[in-house]
C-alpha cells in the first residue's frame, strides 16, 4: 500500500494539531482522504506528564481521529533550530508521504516553538521540491516533491483567518482527541504544576474560538487557517 497522503499536518508538540486542526482532519478523513500527523518534538520540556505518557496519549488521540500515519521526529523541544539538519528530517517525511496539502503551526504564537516550527516546515516544503536537494529514506533515494499548498492553523493568539472550515459534525470527537492528553489538561486530582492549558476554563476557550470562527460562516463550530499564497476558487457556489 502506498504511504501517500492527501493531508500531512505538522505540529511542534504532540497535541498542537489536535487543539487547532483535528476537526478539519477528521472531516477530510470522512470524505475518504488519507491524513497523517508529524510531531516535531516529544514535548519533553512540558511541565506536566512525561515523554512516555505523551506517546501513549498521542496514540490514543490518533485512534480517535482515525489517522493513517503518525511520526515523531524527536527534535529538541524548546531548542530546535531552523537549520539544514531539521529541514532535512521534514523533507524526508514530505517526500515519503507526498501530501497535496501541508498544515503547519501558527505563524506567530505564545509558545516560541510554534512560530519557529511554522517557519521550519514552510521552508522545508520549498526545499522538498528542489531536485538537487538530495535525501534518502530507509536507504532509498527520494524524488523531489513539493506540496500544492501550506496552510497554518491558528493556536493560542488570535490571528484573523484567511478561511475557516465547518467542523460542527466533528466537535465532540475533536474534544475527545484533545482530552486524550490526560496529563496536559484540567484534572482536579492532578498534583502536577499548573500551566496555561491546564486551567479549568481552557477547554471553554477552545470551544469559544471554534464558535467565533463558526459564526463567521453561519455554522456552530469552525477551525481557522491562514494561507501563504492567494487561493484559487473553481466554483463560487460552493463557498459559504
Amino acid at each position: 500500500m502506498s504511504d501517500f497522503l492527501d493531508i500531512l499536518a505538522f505540529g511542534a508538540h504532540p497535541d498542537d494539531v489536535e487543539l487547532s486542526a483535528s476537526g478539519t482532519l477528521m472531516k477530510h478523513i470522512s470524505l475518504g482522504k488519507k491524513v497523517g500527523i508529524v510531531d516535531l518534538t516529544e514535548g519533553q520540556m512540558g511541565s506536566r506528564g512525561t515523554v512516555e505518557t505523551r506517546y501513549s496519549e498521542a496514540a490514543e488521540a490518533s485512534k480517535i481521529m482515525g489517522l493513517h500515519a503518525r511520526v515523531n521526529l524527536q527534535m529538541d523541544d524548546c531548542f530546535f533550530e531552523i537549520n539544514e539538519q531539521n529541514k532535512r528530517l521534514i523533507v524526508e517525511q514530505i517526500r515519503r508521504f507526498r501530501p497535496k496539502i501541508v498544515f503547519a503551526n501558527a505563524v506567530k504564537d505564545r509558545h516560541p516553538d510554534h512560530g519557529r516550527g511554522s517557519q521550519l516546515v514552510s521552508e522545508a516544503c520549498f526545499l522538498a521540491g528542489l531536485v538537487k536537494f538530495e535525501t534518502t529514506y530507509n536507504g532509498e533515494s527520494q524524488e523531489a516533491f513539493r506540496p500544492e499548498a501550506v496552510y497554518h492553523y491558528i493556536q493560542d493568539k488570535y490571528i484573523h483567518p484567511d478561511f475557516v472550515v465547518d467542523v460542527s459534525e466533528f466537535y465532540d470527537r475533536k474534544i475527545a482527541s484533545i482530552l486524550a492528553y490526560k496529563t496536559q489538561f484540567y484534572n482536579p486530582e492532578s498534583e502536577e504544576p499548573e500551566t496555561p492549558i491546564s486551567s479549568k476554563h481552557f477547554m471553554d476557550f477552545i470551544s469559544s474560538r471554534m464558535i467565533e470562527f463558526g459564526r463567521r460562516i453561519g455554522v456552530d463550530y469552525a477551525e481557522g487557517f491562514t494561507t501563504e499564497r492567494i487561493m484559487g476558487v473553481k466554483d463560487l457556489t460552493e463557498l459559504q
